[in-house]
């Protein structure tokens, strides 16, 4: 099962002090938009998102098709696929993408501790 690249979405209460503490800690904003209240940022492998007001608590992030780079794969397992996968297996989710879509599509669910997941496919 290819997940895809992983990053760890955080949710900010001041984008513009997180984004300068990260900078301390040697990451570079690699995309995103301060203007919408998120920024994507990256120090070597590691890749965090920040985002004010968007969502509630911190979310593990999946994104099928991107590499740890941010650039699209050529060969990667669809994230209606990894949905299939997880529902045979009995995972609940908390959102699902439409099965019969293509392209972009996110679904959601929740570990037995309270995370959110969030499988996020932006190809």
């Amino acid at each position: 099962m290819q997940l895809g690249a992983f990053s760890v979405s955080l949710s900010v209460r001041d984008l513009t002090a997180s984004r300068a503490f990260y900078e301390k800690l040697g990451f570079a904003a690699i995309g995103g938009n301060a203007g919408e209240n998120w920024l994507i940022m990256k120090n070597g492998p590691v890749v965090i998102g920040l985002f004010h007001g968007m969502f509630d608590g911190n979310i593990l992030t999946f994104n099928p098709g991107w590499s740890s780079e941010g650039e699209p794969l050529p060969d990667y397992t669809d994230v209606r696929t990894l949905q299939h996968q997880l529902k045979e297996h009995g995972i609940t989710l908390t959102s699902e993408a439409d099965e019969s879509g293509t392209g972009p599509a996110s679904f959601t669910l929740t570990d037995p501790d309270g995370n959110q997941i969030l499988f996020d496919q932006h190809v």
